[in-house]
C-alpha cells in the first residue's frame, strides 16, 4: 500500500494533538478530516483508521520504535502492520529488522496488549483467567452495528433496503433489532439514516433498553441519558405511547435528543436537565421504569474509544465508583413501588458492576429493592462491547 505525504502528515498531526495536547481522539479525527476538502473517501479512511490503530497500540509502538519522533512512531506502526516504508527522510533510522527484533523480545502482557501496567494488574485481579481473552478482544476493531427503528421498518426490510444501496449486513442472533455491517463505511450519509430507519448502536448497548421490559403507556425515566440513544430505543419499544423523560446533569448532552427523536418519528421524549436534588425529589415515585446508565470507566468500549485507557487511572476509577453509588442512592426514589430500576455500565469491572449493586442492596435505601437478575456481557464472549445490566424491583 502506497503512502502519501499529506495524509501521513494528517495522521502525525492528529497523534500529536491526542497525546501531547490531551485531546479526545474522535474529536481530533473529526477536525482533521474537515481540514482538507480534497481528501477522498480512501484518504479519509486511511487517516481515521491509522490514527485509531496508533492510539490503540501506542504503548507497543513506543516500546519497539527507534525513537519518540512522531514520524518514527508512524513508521514503526506501519511496519508492524506488515507494510513497507518508502525511502523518505522522515523514516530514516526506522528499520524493519530492528523493529521485529524488539517486538520478539517483548514478554510483558501489558506491553504486548498495549495497556498501562496498573490496568493489566487490575484486570487480572478482578477478572482472573478471563482477563487474557477479554483484553485481547477489546483490542480488536469494533464492528459497526445498526439498530432498526421498528416504528418505521423491520430488521428484514432494513436489511433489504440497505442491500439495494450496496450495503451488506447480517443479523446477529439474540439481538432482535441489530444489524452488523459486513464492512466499515460511512453509514450516516445513507438516505435510510436520514429517513430515521436506523440508529448506530452497539448490540450490547441494545440489551439495556430491552432489560427494562417497557410497555406502551408507561412513564419511563432515563436519568443519565447523555445524547439519548437508549431513550430513543425505549420510546421505540413503547410504540411511541406513554412518556420517556430523558435527564442528565449536563444539559448540552441532551440537545441532540429532540432532533434525533424527530428523525425517528418519536414524540414522547421530554428532556430535562438535572440542576440539583430538587429535580430528583419532584419526581419521587413517578416512574414505572428507571434507567441508570451511570458514568463509568468505559473499559467495555475500548474497541471504539481506545484513547480511554491512556486517560484513566486507578484514582479516576475509584472516583467514578463514588459517583455510581451516589446516583444509585439518590435517584432510586424516582421509581414507583412495584416498578423496575435498571443499573447499567459499559464497564467490565466487578467493582463498578455487581459490587455496586450489592453495596446498594445492603444500604438503607437498598432495603426497599429486590434483586431480580443481571447480565455480565464480556467482549470475548459476545463479540460486541462489554456491558453490565442489573434489574431491581422496588418493593
Amino acid at each position: 500500500m502506497r503512502l502519501y505525504s499529506n495524509t501521513v502528515k494528517g495522521v502525525v498531526n492528529a497523534i500529536e494533538e491526542i497525546f501531547y495536547d490531551q485531546q479526545y481522539a474522535d474529536k481530533v479525527i473529526e477536525r482533521t478530516l474537515k481540514s482538507n476538502k480534497k481528501w477522498g473517501a480512501r484518504d479519509r479512511g486511511f487517516i481515521a483508521e491509522s490514527v485509531y490503530e496508533m492510539v490503540r497500540w501506542w504503548r507497543l509502538i513506543n516500546e519497539v520504535s527507534p525513537s519518540e519522533d512522531l514520524y518514527h512512531l508512524f513508521g514503526t506502526y506501519w511496519l508492524l502492520q506488515g507494510h513497507h516504508l518508502p525511502p523518505w527522510e522522515e523514516f530514516e533510522g526506522v528499520h524493519v529488522n530492528a523493529v521485529k527484533r524488539k517486538y520478539e523480545d517483548l514478554t510483558s502482557r501489558a506491553a504486548l496488549q498495549s495497556i498501562p501496567d496498573w490496568l493489566d494488574e487490575m484486570g487480572a485481579e478482578l477478572l482472573g483467567e478471563e482477563w487474557d481473552d477479554e483484553i485481547n478482544a477489546l483490542n480488536e476493531q469494533a464492528q459497526v452495528v445498526l439498530r432498526a427503528n421498528t416504528l418505521k421498518t423491520t430488521r428484514e426490510a432494513l436489511m433489504n433496503r440497505l442491500q439495494e444501496d450496496g450495503v451488506e449486513t447480517y443479523a446477529p442472533k439474540g439481538y432482535p433489532d441489530a444489524l452488523v455491517l459486513a464492512k466499515r463505511q460511512n453509514i450516516f450519509r445513507n438516505p435510510a439514516f436520514k429517513e430515521g430507519l436506523y440508529e448506530i448502536q452497539d448490540a450490547s448497548s441494545q440489551l439495556v433498553a430491552q432489560a427494562l421490559g417497557v410497555e406502551p403507556g408507561m412513564r419511563v425515566i432515563d436519568a443519565c441519558a447523555g445524547a439519548g440513544g437508549k431513550s430513543l430505543h425505549l420510546a421505540t419499544l413503547m410504540g411511541d405511547k406513554g412518556r420517556v423523560l430523558s435527564m442528565d446533569i449536563e444539559g448540552w448532552k441532551l440537545k441532540n435528543t429532540k432532533l434525533r427523536a424527530r428523525r425517528n418519528g418519536i414524540s414522547i421524549i421530554e428532556t430535562r436537565t438535572i440542576e440539583d436534588n430538587k429535580t430528583i425529589k419532584r419526581l419521587k415515585a413517578s416512574a414505572d421504569r428507571l434507567l441508570l446508565d451511570v458514568p463509568c470507566s468505559g473499559l467495555g468500549v475500548l474497541r471504539r474509544n481506545p484513547d480511554t485507557k491512556w486517560k484513566l487511572s486507578p484514582e479516576s476509577i475509584a472516583n467514578v465508583q463514588l459517583i455510581q453509588q451516589d446516583i444509585l442512592q439518590n435517584y432510586c426514589s424516582m421509581v414507583k413501588p412495584g416498578g423496575i430500576m435498571v443499573y447499567a455500565t459499559c464497564s467490565i469491572l466487578p467493582t463498578e458492576n455487581q459490587r455496586q449493586v450489592e453495596k446498594f442492596l445492603e444500604s438503607e435505601k437498598g432495603q426497599d429493592f429486590t434483586f431480580l437478575d443481571d447480565q455480565k456481557v464480556l467482549a470475548h464472549e459476545s463479540g460486541f462491547d462489554g456491558f453490565y445490566i442489573a434489574r431491581l424491583e422496588r418493593k
